[in-house]
């Protein structure tokens, strides 16, 4: 079992920036591609970010290209979300998922393909 745990949510202005953290205390972690979405309040889940298990792959939804930036440290067993320039249609709980592939794999835009979920962490962008 993979415990996945967001950090890094809170409260700003529109204009402002936050990086999300996604951690685990699982080595294997390093094997996992790893998405990121986001559920804002009467809302469908949304697609985010994804990256891939070797970090050289990335993904982004079309909301947020240009904005935000997944990346991974492998070494820390940890995946970032950078988001700048956040907007009020930002506001959302974002959590991070992961999965784990073959080297080659590409991670998937859809949530039902992630195996381990977060519990989430509230980003929050005033106007």
């Amino acid at each position: 079992q993979v415990q996945l745990v967001e950090s890094g949510g809170g409260l700003v202005q529109a204009g402002a920036s936050l990086r999300l953290s996604c951690t685990t205390s699982r080595s294997l972690f390093s094997e996992h591609a790893v998405g990121w979405f986001r559920q804002a309040p009467g809302q469908e889940r949304e697609f985010v970010a994804a990256i891939s298990r070797s970090g050289g792959s990335t993904y982004y939804g079309n909301s947020v290209k240009g904005r935000f930036t997944v990346s991974r440290d492998k070494p820390k067993n940890t995946v970032f979300l950078q988001m700048n320039s956040l907007a009020p249609e930002d506001t959302a709980v974002y959590y991070c998922a992961s999965r784990r592939t073959i080297l080659t794999a590409s991670p998937d835009v859809q949530a039902a393909w992630y195996a381990y979920w977060g519990q989430g962490t509230q980003v929050t962008v005033s106007s």
